[in-house]
C-alpha cells in the first residue's frame, strides 16, 4: 500500500515538475552555449576596439559571470524555486562588498577608465598628483611612474582618473620656459641679443615656432627676461638644462650680472629739536 502511495506521488511529481525540469535543463544547456558565443563576440569586439590587453581578461570574466548568474536564476525560477531571496542576497552581498571596498573599487573604476580612454600610456612623461615622471606601468588599481630622480612612484588610479593631469608626450613639440633675471643697470638689448644667440646656435631649438626672448617682469631686484625656445618633446630636459647653464656663462662673459634679491634701505637724519 505504501509502495503504491509513493509510486503515485512520484508519478504526480513527474507530471507536475517533469516538463519544467526538462525545459530548465534545455534552457541551461542552450543558455551556456549562447553565453559562450556571446563571449567570443565580446572578445572580437575588444580586439577591434583595441582595449588594453590588461583589461580584456577581467571584462571577459565580468560579462561571463553576470550572464551565468542571470541564467541560473532563470533556470531556478523555471523549476519552481523562489528567486526573490537569491536576488536579495546577491544585492545585499554586493552592497556590503561595495561599502567595505569603496577605495579599492574607486581605484579599480579609475583603472578601467584609464585603460579604455588612454589619457596616457607607458612611456609618456606626465605631471599628475604632484609628481612628474615617465609612466612605467598602468595597472588596474595603480599607475607606476619613474621620476627624473629615478624614484618609483605608485599612484592610485582613482586620483589619476579624477584629478588634473598634464601629458607632455601627447604633442610632438613642447615649449621650454625659462626666466633669466638681469640687473637694472644692464642693457636689456645686449642681454636679449646674447640669449637669442644661445637659442639660435642650439640645433635642438626649432625655428618654427620661433624662439622668444622678451621682458616678462620688472621684479624687485631684477629685470626678468622670458626665454622660450620650442623643442621636440624628447629633447625637453636636455635643452632646459643646457640653455639654462649657457645663459649664465654667456651673461657672465658679457659682464651682465644676475642679481641677488636685495632691498634698498633709506636712512633719514632727523634732527632733534
Amino acid at each position: 500500500m505504501n509502495l503504491e502511495k509513493y509510486y503515485d506521488q512520484g508519478v504526480e511529481m513527474i507530471i507536475n515538475y517533469g516538463p519544467n525540469l526538462i525545459l530548465a535543463l534545455v534552457t541551461l544547456f542552450v543558455g551556456l552555449r549562447v553565453i559562450s558565443f556571446i563571449l567570443k563576440l565580446v572578445d572580437k569586439g575588444f580586439e577591434k576596439s583595441k582595449i588594453d590587453t590588461t583589461l580584456r581578461p577581467f571584462l571577459h570574466s565580468l560579462v561571463g559571470t553576470f550572464l551565468k548568474v542571470m541564467l541560473f536564476i532563470s533556470v531556478a525560477s523555471m523549476v519552481g524555486i523562489a528567486t526573490t531571496s537569491f536576488v536579495a542576497i546577491i544585492g545585499a552581498a554586493g552592497l556590503a562588498v561595495g561599502l567595505s571596498l569603496q577605495g579599492t573599487l574607486a581605484n579599480f573604476a579609475g583603472g578601467v577608465l584609464i585603460l579604455i580612454f588612454k589619457p596616457y600610456k607607458v612611456g609618456d612623461l606626465i605631471d599628475a598628483q604632484g609628481y612628474l615622471g615617465v609612466v612605467k606601468e598602468v595597472k588596474i588599481f595603480v599607475t607606476i611612474l619613474t621620476t627624473p630622480q629615478n624614484r618609483v612612484v605608485i599612484i592610485p588610479n582613482a586620483g589619476m582618473s579624477n584629478g588634473a593631469l598634464t601629458n607632455y608626450s601627447v604633442m610632438d613639440t613642447v615649449r621650454v620656459d625659462l626666466m633669466i633675471g638681469i640687473s637694472y643697470d644692464a642693457s636689456i638689448k645686449d642681454a636679449k641679443d646674447i640669449l637669442m644667440g644661445i637659442l639660435e646656435n642650439d640645433s635642438r631649438v626649432l625655428k618654427d615656432p620661433a624662439p622668444l626672448v622678451a621682458v616678462g617682469e620688472l621684479g624687485d631686484s631684477s629685470v626678468n627676461l622670458h626665454v622660450r625656445p620650442w623643442v621636440k618633446t624628447p629633447d625637453y630636459w636636455d635643452v632646459y638644462f643646457a640653455v639654462l647653464e649657457e645663459c649664465k656663462l654667456k651673461l657672465d662673459d658679457a659682464g651682465i650680472s644676475i642679481p641677488y634679491p636685495q632691498t634698498d634701505v633709506h636712512l633719514h637724519n632727523i634732527e632733534k629739536k
